[in-house]
């Protein structure tokens, strides 16, 4: 068990009593882990997971999976900013979106995390805006190599990945 920081992109129910947590971290990417007993009133988990919270997560590798079992969390930034505008909110929630499009799981991506973290930050303590959502679409596309010097970085994450996630639009035409 290695400890890394990681960032909590999406939560979904397995049972009565586990859930299932995409990370994104800093040593390995994108990867599952299932939180046994999370769902439970006095889990270790408890207040630990939920989505754009910075932690620092230990997990056993599985052999058998590409589902780990979640050993520890520690709450390194809750990111209490985001949640207090609900634009704030969508924002984030494209951005991981993106990064979710645009990693494969168990392929380490230091420099992705870093753009996520650096994101979340910045929405955190300022409010969300128009160039921040171009700013990450371009960054993105410039690290994963896609970015096209005759077309938009958008565009080219949408033909890279076969879509952009469906809030854009809406992100767009509402952030000033």
């Amino acid at each position: 068990m290695d400890p890394t920081a990681a960032i909590l992109l999406r939560k979904t129910r397995f049972s009565d009593t586990s859930l299932i947590i995409t990370w994104f971290t800093e040593k390995y990417g994108k990867i599952k882990t299932i939180a046994r007993g999370a769902r439970r009133p006095k889990s270790q988990f408890a207040g630990k997971l939920d989505l754009f919270f910075v932690t620092e997560i230990q997990f056993a590798k599985s052999r058998k999976s590409d589902l780990h079992p979640l050993q520890e969390v520690v709450l390194r930034n809750p990111q209490e900013g985001i949640r207090k505008d609900y634009q704030c909110v969508q924002l984030a929630a494209y951005f991981v979106e993106l990064i979710d499009l645009a990693t494969e799981s168990d392929h380490a991506a230091p420099e992705l995390y870093d753009l996520l973290i650096r994101a979340l930050t910045h929405l955190d303590s300022t409010p969300p805006t128009k160039r921040a959502l171009l700013h990450f679409e371009s960054e993105l596309a410039r690290l994963t190599g896609i970015l096209d010097a005759n077309s938009a970085p958008a565009s080219s994450l949408g033909q890279m990945h076969g879509r952009l996630p469906a809030g854009r639009m809406d992100l767009i035409s509402k952030l000033p």
